[in-house]
């Protein structure tokens, strides 16, 4: 168990230093459409600290699929419930998301249908890759 807290600490503290750059494209997007015009230290300083926050677990928990005794789906449950948990408080948080239902299950349908469309392309990659290694493995060359 130690070493998957060590590997989530190292994933985490590796993306937790991307997290201000996200932060910056967010708030220069939001200039951009000129839903933010000015931003109070404290927004400043709230952004920066929970989007660190945010790129930190959402790096760290992919650990749950090293723990070989977890089966697929449960481990992909876990990592897609941490994530979408992640990302709602945060934005709930900072008022990037309106809080209302609707704005809610806006959001909800939006990571589902992102979040399964990801999986579908790293499922036909590695199904790719599969079928290359089994190929090579059949045929002698290695």
């Amino acid at each position: 168990m130690k070493q998957y807290f060590v590997t989530f600490l190292k994933r985490g503290l590796m993306a937790a230093a991307g997290g201000p750059v996200i932060l910056a494209v967010i708030y220069a997007i939001l200039g951009a459409s000129g839903a933010v015009t000015a931003l109070t230290p404290r927004e400043v300083s709230m952004g920066i600290l929970t989007v660190t926050l945010l790129a930190f677990i959402a790096a760290g928990v992919s650990v749950v699929y090293q723990i070989e005794r977890l089966p697929l789906l449960s481990a992909t449950l876990i990592h897609a419930g941490v994530l979408y948990l992640n990302y709602l408080l945060i934005y709930l948080l900072n008022n990037w998301l309106l809080r209302s239902w609707k704005v809610v299950g806006i959001f909800t349908l939006c990571f589902v249908l992102g979040y399964g469309l990801i999986w579908f392309f790293v499922y036909l990659s590695i199904r790719r890759k599969t079928r290359r290694i089994n190929d090579r493995l059949s045929g002698g060359n290695l």
